[in-house]
Formats: structure tokens, C-alpha cells, sequence
């Protein structure tokens, strides 16, 4: 029999001789490890809906012209950057927000291989009537079909048909919340007012519910030719273009691309979100540091009992030394016993985290103008689970090493003469 071998046998005789000990210290680590489970997953899974439903509806660069956009004066231009010439509360000029060119800077983004899909967009600020009432809102001019590809409109239909938008004249999609609160329905008509006093009126052809309040409560779809015609623009008039990459996350670089190309502000989607990614950041900050406290304080108990028990085995230790047992193996006994508590606790951990998840998952769940959602929302991946079990032994390992250390610089000489 191997030293290493007896060694465990005594760890295992020692866990078994304070058994109510040994499963409280195991449960500590059971509890950190199931609590971490169930939060990160709930965190992450809350995250990851609200990731969707942003991107959703979310183009990953946004091209448009921006007012705010400084150009140097003729003077400026001519003389350079000279102390001469100073001008204060510069007023911009009085230019339309079209895009110039912009079908043919769709063309080219189009032929982009990095581009999934480019849409056009010109947004009508309106308002819609409702007897007496007027509510303030906006009508999306878009190519439908294009924007169906780029955030699946027609999938999120919950009335009406994506192509008579086509074939009716005037036709409109009207957000869900809106049409809420206006009592319409498909087949009904509105009456819309531009900003300039024009009113038109509509027909219903579709209802949208795309799961974000501000778009839902107030932004209806129309074709392009019917947005130009409400606003009496030529065909040629558009203000947004938006683009939606194979890969989002090469969207700042193409941001950057297209700015410096054709001169306009190109606004990428971690730019324009960047208040809601800064809020995952902070939820998942706060569910590791707690699930990492919850760990750690199952560490103290652990280094707490295999404290008392070295005091309590001082003896035994004495005739394990004496009869041969070098100190290594009185760590390594005590060792194994940390080890032990950590891997049972982390492995029991993993199993009630996951219980605890999919409950969690099955809790019903409402949430208005979010489709299809009836429970909260639950992420199962594995990170999580590989995460828990290596934390769990880490911190079970450091828990026992002092303890372990200390046993095995014990004198038995000492021990046994003080007995």
C-alpha cells in the first residue's frame, strides 16, 4: 500500500468520524456554487434578451447627416488655421438632410462582402389623430423587403400581411403600442399631419410588434415612395441609410470606413448602446463579486473545521510522524480532506444550480410588448458550470493549505511529552 493511498484512507476516516461537520463545510461550498449557478444564469440570460431585442431592432452602423457637423468656412479654407479669423456661435447651414448620391452608396455598401444588407430610410415626424387628440410619433419611409431581411419585420407581425404594404396605396404598419392606444385595428384608416400642416390619410395594413416600448408606442412603416409622398419630397429623397454587418463586431471599423468615404456621420450600434452594454457590464460585475463572496465565505468554514480538526488530531498526527509519516504526507492528508469537501460540495453545487436554473426558468412571466415571453429568461451555458467547479476547488484548496501547513510542521516530540 502506497503511502499516498493511506493517506487518503486517514482523510477519508477523518471526514467520517465528524460527519455533521463535514457535510455543513460540503454544503457551504453547495450553496456558493448553486447560488453563483442560478444568478449568473439569470443575469446573463436577461442580458442576452435585452441584447436581442436591442439588435433587433438596432442597425449595426447608421448612416445619416449630421447637423452638428462643423466645416470650415470659405475663409477658413482659403487662409488656414490662422488666429486672424475667428468666428463665434457659427450657425450650420441651411441644407436639407438628404443624403446626396445615397442610391448610389447603397449600390457600393451592398457590394461590401463584410455587408449582409443595407436599407434605406426617411423618417416623417407626424402625428396622429385620434379624435380630439394628437400623438406625436414617426413614419419609417423604408425598402419593406429589405428591411425585413435586416430586422425581420414580418416575422414580428402580429396582425396584417408584410406585402400588402405593397399593394395597398397609402398603406401603413402600425406599431402595436400605438395602435393600442388609437383602438385601430387592421383595415382601418388614420389620419396623419406632417410637421408642415399636410394631412394624409392612411390605411392599416399591418401591426408590429417589435418588443421595445419606444419604437412600439409611437413608429409606424411605410414604403419609401409613400413617406416621400408625405413629406412631398422627390424620389431621389433620402436621409438614413442602415447597415447590418455578417459580423457586428467589425461594425466601429466600418463606421469609420464609410464616414471617411462618402462624408457622412456613420454611427456604429456599441456607439449608439452604449448605456446598455455599460448595464451588462454592471450586472454581471455585481452577480460575480456576490457569487464570489458566497465562495469565499464557504472557504472560511472549510479552513475553520480543518482547523479544529488538526487541533483535535495533534495526536494522532504525533504518532503518524512518528511512525514514519513525513510532513508532506500530513498535508497531503489534510489536503485531501479540503479537496474533498470542495469537490463534493462543487460537484452537489452544480447539480442544485441546475435545478435551481431550470426552476427559475418555469417561473411564468409577463412582460408587456416583449413576444413571446412567459418565463423569466435563463442562460444553461456551460461556462457557467466549468467556472463554479474550478472556483469551488480553488477556493477549498486555499482554505486547506494553511491548515495543512501547519499540521505538517508539527513536532511530535512536543505533542507526545505534552501529553
Amino acid at each position: 500500500m502506497t503511502q499516498y493511498t493511506l493517506a487518503s484512507q486517514i482523510a477519508f476516516v477523518h471526514l467520517m468520524s465528524r460527519k455533521k461537520q463535514t457535510f455543513i463545510a460540503a454544503l457551504g461550498v453547495t450553496f456558493g456554487i448553486s447560488v453563483f449557478i442560478a444568478m449568473i444564469g439569470m443575469m446573463n440570460g436577461i442580458n442576452n434578451l435585452l441584447e436581442d431585442l436591442t439588435l433587433s431592432a438596432t442597425p449595426h452602423i447608421h448612416m445619416y447627416r449630421d447637423i452638428q457637423r462643423r466645416e470650415p468656412s470659405v475663409m477658413q479654407r482659403l487662409l488656414g488655421n490662422t488666429p486672424l479669423i475667428e468666428v463665434h456661435h457659427e450657425r450650420p447651414k441651411n441644407e436639407q438632410k438628404k443624403l446626396r448620391n445615397a442610391l448610389t452608396m447603397l449600390d457600393y455598401i451592398r457590394k461590401d462582402p463584410d455587408v449582409y444588407g443595407a436599407s434605406p430610410l426617411l423618417t416623417a415626424q407626424v402625428f396622429y389623430q385620434y379624435g380630439q387628440h394628437e400623438i406625436g410619433g414617426t413614419i419609417a419611409g423604408v425598402d419593406i423587403l429589405e428591411e425585413h431581411k435586416l430586422f425581420g419585420i414580418g416575422d414580428k407581425l402580429i396582425g396584417g400581411n408584410l406585402y400588402d404594404v405593397l399593394t395597398t396605396d397609402n398603406g401603413i404598419i402600425i406599431g402595436s403600442g400605438l395602435a393600442e392606444t388609437m383602438q385601430v385595428n387592421v383595415g382601418d384608416k388614420i389620419n396623419v399631419t406632417t410637421v408642415t400642416g399636410t394631412r394624409v390619410l392612411l390605411r392599416i395594413v399591418g401591426i408590429v410588434q417589435m418588443g421595445i416600448g419606444a419604437i412600439d408606442n409611437s413608429r409606424s412603416y411605410s414604403t419609401l415612395h409613400t413617406a416621400q409622398r408625405l413629406l412631398q419630397k422627390d424620389k431621389s429623397f433620402i436621409t438614413d441609410i442602415n447597415i447590418k454587418l455578417r459580423d457586428l463586431y467589425k461594425a466601429k471599423d466600418k463606421s469609420h470606413l464609410y464616414s471617411n468615404l462618402f462624408g457622412y456621420k456613420a454611427e456604429d450600434w456599441e456607439t449608439a448602446n452604449a448605456s446598455i452594454l455599460v448595464s451588462f457590464t454592471l450586472r454581471n460585475t455585481i452577480t460575480y463579486s456576490v457569487s464570489v463572496a458566497l465562495l469565499i465565505v464557504a472557504g472560511f468554514g472549510i479552513y475553520n473545521i480543518l482547523n479544529m480538526t488538526i487541533y483535535e488530531k495533534m495526536r494522532d498526527i504525533a504518532i503518524l510522524k512518528a511512525t514514519g509519516f513525513s510532513g508532506g504526507d500530513v498535508k497531503a492528508i489534510f489536503m485531501i480532506q479540503a479537496l474533498s469537501l470542495g469537490l463534493g460540495g462543487a460537484i452537489a453545487g452544480l447539480l442544485v444550480g441546475l435545478l435551481m436554473s431550470y426552476g427559475i426558468s418555469k417561473i411564468p412571466f409577463e412582460a408587456k410588448g416583449v413576444i413571446n415571453l412567459t418565463s423569466l429568461p435563463m442562460s444553461f451555458s456551460p461556462l457557467y458550470y466549468a467556472i463554479g467547479l474550478v472556483f469551488g476547488l480553488l477556493t477549498t484548496a486555499a482554505a486547506g493549505y494553511l491548515p495543512s501547513r501547519k499540521a505538517g510542521k508539527i513536532d511530535p516530540v512536543e505533542i507526545i511529552r505534552g501529553k
